[in-house]
């Protein structure tokens, strides 16, 4: 448990964006002998692991020998980008000796989580030849609170204004003595009269860490959705070539969730078809085939959900209420802005029980809106039955979330057994 905690501590601080989650995934499934494919190149239809990167998505899959072109697949979905802030053009600004980042919000962040925070500065770089270049700069911005004496009130009814309050500070002078695409330029290795183009995004640059009476709890930020991310990659992993003839394993971690999906690298978008219809052509099926092989296939789509907080229980379903370090989550929701349904269930609590895990439900409030995830959306796209599951947390949106130290590796086991079959 604590090994696996670990690890995702790691694989979050590699991670602090969704392109660097991309890559990272990749790094690790490369090293275990996953070949990665070009979009651009004809790909082989010979067993193996392989994966493609798409900007921050990524997508991994394992072909049986015995693979035919209708043999359905089992997809652990989940997500690479996390709510924050986003570089906007002309970044370098700042006023009476300040140098700031002019950043707009991305998704929705707890704004006031992010505050009196060391915030790193990543993503890519894109340059005058096409080029992209990861780029990282370190702790580097931070977002000061106004000291109390300023603002008798500010414990009171505290909110933030988006544009005049999140302009974060990185050094002392001004705009026309500095250049913050030049930080991130030295950090990369590259010219900064090269770049052309670039998406950057903060991320708290504190590591994560177990604490608590028996190690209950790991913080980290990311963990919406890194924490999913982390468990499908390292499930897929442990998936070797002579897994079970009878389906095709695949991880698709997507970007731009937080947003809505709606991208050429998102859930809405085509890349998870592209890959499919790709696979199946190589296995030599028709469209009559292939769907044929979906309307038995599989997606899990694995997201964070909300554990009860014991401050705030009245948010809560007054029966259905889920803790950290109780198991994963089966997420359920009668609008359908969860995709699970009964059949999905019974096959949840087979796929746990398989694992060894004991699972837990989580429903909304009646009162309380419900969120969505890359479920519904995929299973639209697909027509593949989809269920949506998770870990529970506190402080979901918050620049660093709360997780059970327990349930991350229950995850893990869980997405294996599904994968393995």
């Amino acid at each position: 448990m604590i090994a696996h905690a670990e690890d995702l501590a790691d694989f979050v601080e590699a991670s602090p964006s969704s392109h660097h989650a991309a890559a990272e995934i990749a790094r690790r499934l490369r090293e275990v002998g996953f070949t990665e494919l070009s979009e651009t190149a004809d790909w082989p239809s010979t067993p193996g692991r392989y994966l493609v990167v798409r900007d921050g998505a990524v997508i991994a899959w394992v072909l049986p020998s015995a693979a035919t072109a209708t043999t359905p697949v089992r997809i652990f979905g989940a997500h690479s980008d996390s709510p924050g802030f986003k570089l906007k053009p002309q970044p370098t600004t700042g006023s009476h000796g300040w140098l700031q980042a002019g950043v707009e919000v991305y998704g929705g962040p707890l704004l006031n989580s992010w505050l009196d925070r060391e915030l790193r500065l990543a993503g890519r770089l894109v340059l005058e030849d096409g080029t992209e270049v990861l780029a990282d700069s370190g702790p580097l911005l931070r977002l000061p609170l106004l000291a109390i004496h300023l603002d008798r009130s500010a414990n009171e009814n505290f909110s933030l204004d988006k544009q005049s309050q999140t302009q974060p500070v990185w050094g002392i002078g001004t705009p026309e003595s500095a250049d913050l695409l030049g930080e991130l330029a030295g950090a990369a290795g590259v010219d900064a009269s090269r770049i052309r183009g670039y998406d950057l995004v903060t991320a708290d640059s504190a590591r994560g860490t177990v604490f608590g009476r028996e190690d209950a709890f790991f913080a980290a930020g990311r963990l919406d959705d890194l924490a999913s991310a982390h468990a499908g990659t390292l499930a897929l992993a442990a998936v070797g070539e002579d897994v079970a003839a009878d389906h095709i394993p695949v991880l698709a971690v997507f970007d731009h969730e937080e947003v809505g999906s709606a991208t050429r690298s998102g859930a809405a978008g085509p890349f998870l078809e592209d890959v499919l219809e790709r696979i199946g052509l190589a296995l030599g099926a028709d469209r009559g085939e292939r769907m044929r092989a979906h309307a038995v296939s599989w997606c899990v789509s694995s997201d964070v959900g909300h554990s009860v907080h014991p401050n705030y229980a009245g948010r809560h379903d007054p029966q259905v209420q889920p803790v950290l370090g109780s198991g994963p989550i089966l997420k359920i929701n009668a609008n359908q802005r969860y995709a699970t349904d009964g059949v999905g269930a019974a096959a949840w609590h087979g796929w746990c029980d398989a694992a060894g895990v004991t699972s837990q439900e989580f429903v909304s409030n009646n009162t309380v809106p419900c969120g969505s995830t890359i479920g519904p959306i995929t299973a639209t796209r697909l027509g593949v039955r989809t269920i949506d599951v998770g870990i529970p947390i506190l402080s979901m949106h918050s620049a660093r979330e709360l997780a059970g130290t327990s349930d991350l590796l229950d995850l893990r086991r869980v997405a294996e057994a599904f994968l393995r079959g």
